[in-house]
Parts: C-alpha cells; sequence; structure tokens
C-alpha cells in the first residue's frame, strides 16, 4: 500500500494492486483523493486534443480498432497522412479552445524514413512552437527515429499496453506485449516522456487490469501520462458486441492508478462520452487530472464541446450569493 509520504513505489505485486482495486468505493476514492491532492493541484485538469493524422488501413490486428485493415466490415473512410500546415492550424484553434497539449495519431504498425515521417518531425515542431505539449503514436520505431522526434521537441510518446501479459493475445495477434515494452524503453532511453496506460472493458478479469497496472507500476520511472480507457465498440470490429462498463468500473481504475502511481498525469481517456458528468466528476475526484478534449479521438466519438463547456462549469468555484 501507498506509504505515508507517497513515495513512488515501483515493486508493486499484482496481488497489492488488485488488492487497492477491490477496497470499498468510498474507502478506495478517498484515499486516491488524498494522495492526489498531495501531488498535484485538485483544480487542475489538463485538456488535451487528439487528431487522427493517418487514418485506417493498419496492418495491426487489434480488436478493438476500427482503423486495422483486418476488420474489413468497419466503415471509415481511409486517409492519407495530413499537411504539416493544417495540422499545426488545427493545433492552435485546439489551443484558442483551452487544450495545452496536442497529440497526433497516425495509423502505422511502425515508423518508416522518408518524406512522411519528416512530414511528422515538421508536424511536431510547429506544434511546440504555439507554446503546447505535443504527443504522437506512431507504433514501433527504432532509436534513431526517437532521436529525431526528441530533437525536434516531442514532450510525449504514447504506446498504450492495453492490457495485461496473460490476456493480451485475445487482443492481438501481430504484435508481442515485448514488443511494446521495447518501443516505450526506446522513447524513454532519449528523454522523451511516456503516455502508456490501457483500455478495460474487452472481456478481461479484474485481475488482468490490476496486472496491466501492476506493469506500469514497476517501470522506473513511472510513465508521466497513463491514459484510462473505456473500450468503445465499434461496428465491424471483433469487439463490437460487448457491453460498454459500468462508469464505476473506471472510478476504480483511476483511483488504482493514481494510489500505484501517485506523480503520474492519469488521463479520462476514450469512453467518457458514455458517461454522466456526476460520474465524470467522480473519476477526478478519484485521481484523473487530464480529459481528451474535442467531438472525437481518432476514430471514435467523445464528449462534446458543449458538454465539456458544462463539465468544467461545474467544477468552477461558485460565486457567492448576493445578500438581500
Amino acid at each position: 500500500m501507498s506509504g505515508p509520504c507517497d513515495a513512488p513505489r515501483h515493486d508493486w505485486s499484482v496481488d497489492e494492486i488488485l488488492a487497492l482495486h477491490d477496497l470499498p468505493l468510498l474507502d478506495l476514492v478517498g484515499r486516491a483523493n488524498a494522495v492526489h491532492r498531495r501531488h498535484h493541484d485538485p483544480d487542475r485538469v489538463q485538456k488535451a486534443s487528439l487528431l487522427s493524422i493517418k487514418t485506417g488501413g493498419c496492418p495491426e490486428d487489434c480488436a478493438y480498432c476500427p482503423q486495422s485493415a483486418h476488420h474489413r466490415e468497419v466503415d471509415l473512410t481511409r486517409d492519407r497522412l495530413m499537411d504539416p500546415a493544417r495540422v499545426v492550424a488545427m493545433a492552435a484553434r485546439a489551443q484558442a479552445a483551452g487544450a495545452e497539449r496536442f497529440c497526433m495519431g497516425a495509423a502505422w504498425r511502425q515508423v518508416r524514413d522518408g518524406r512522411e515521417f519528416d512530414a511528422v518531425l515538421a508536424m511536431v515542431a510547429g506544434v511546440r512552437a504555439l507554446g503546447m505539449e505535443a504527443c504522437v503514436t506512431l507504433g514501433m520505431l527504432k532509436p534513431h527515429q526517437a532521436q529525431r522526434l526528441a530533437e525536434a521537441g516531442l514532450t510525449a510518446y504514447n504506446h498504450n499496453l492495453d492490457t495485461s501479459p496473460e490476456f493480451y493475445e485475445q487482443i492481438v495477434s501481430t504484435r508481442t506485449y515485448g514488443d511494446r515494452l521495447e518501443t516505450l524503453a526506446t522513447v524513454r532511453a532519449f528523454g522523451i516522456a511516456l503516455c502508456c496506460g490501457g483500455i478495460i472493458g474487452m472481456g478481461e478479469t479484474m485481475r488482468d487490469r490490476a496486472a496491466m497496472l501492476q506493469v506500469l507500476a514497476t517501470m522506473t520511472p513511472h510513465p508521466e501520462s497513463v491514459p484510462i480507457n473505456a473500450l468503445v465498440p465499434v461496428a465491424g470490429t471483433p469487439l463490437a458486441g460487448r457491453t460498454p462498463i459500468a462508469p464505476l468500473e473506471m472510478v476504480r481504475m483511476v483511483a488504482t492508478a493514481r494510489l500505484a502511481m501517485p506523480g503520474a498525469t492519469v488521463r479520462l481517456s476514450a469512453g467518457r462520452s458514455d458517461f454522466s458528468r456526476e460520474a465524470q466528476i467522480l473519476c477526478l475526484l478519484a485521481g484523473a487530472n487530464s480529459v481528451f478534449y474535442g467531438e472525437t479521438l481518432l476514430t471514435t466519438p467523445n464528449a462534446g464541446l458543449g458538454a465539456d463547456a458544462a463539465l468544467f462549469a461545474a467544477l468552477a468555484a461558485r460565486a457567492p450569493e448576493a445578500v438581500a
């Protein structure tokens, strides 16, 4: 369990994390909120924007992903890599709407040197020139490519574990868990922050969820950013028929991630558009301190700007009532 000063631990066992996850809910949220307040400003919630800069045609077979070329029944328009100037202009609009971090995703298995990678480097440099954090998710990459991203000013590289090592083969067969860990190590070696989390609601057990968090929480250092996603079932994918998770399952995952990784930014990510405003606020109380802002996350729906405006208005301090 977390110590009195919440010094980061890197020796968590799956059983310890599962025990946290399964605490009585009010106890769990209370503990997580206390840890969150000791490590973060409880009133600060970072807004991040996510853009698909190259859509569809991915050779991976991730069961949850509508961008996989293996899922031919998905209704998705494939798009080539976007022009860097257009991407930077979209980042500027996101910044004007309140986003501090701009994330760019390309449906690639791995980075390939050449004109397209050069274009991504230009996007990163352009976003950083705006004063925003820049994050990309491009699949696997080699050391020299990580170095070039670092030189372009990249803030963070997203490469999710998706699930536990034990359940992983039920979700992806075209890339191993070891491949994912190797990519993360390559990124870390060049001083780029890690953005690494996973997805719940794919048919995994509670122990699988704890095991995924255990892999993250035993990294040294912990990932700077931990996105927790709820599966968004998409017609035509193998997981299209999955029942959406209950919002309190997300609350438990957020709280457990906060307890296991006190200093990380825990991101309330895909699937929150199905949660009530109150459920999202409970996630923030449990330790989430970032949301993805905008109508879509890559290719799946996200909470609308109007709904998010109402969410942030509800979080704001209320003006004192006038005395009659």
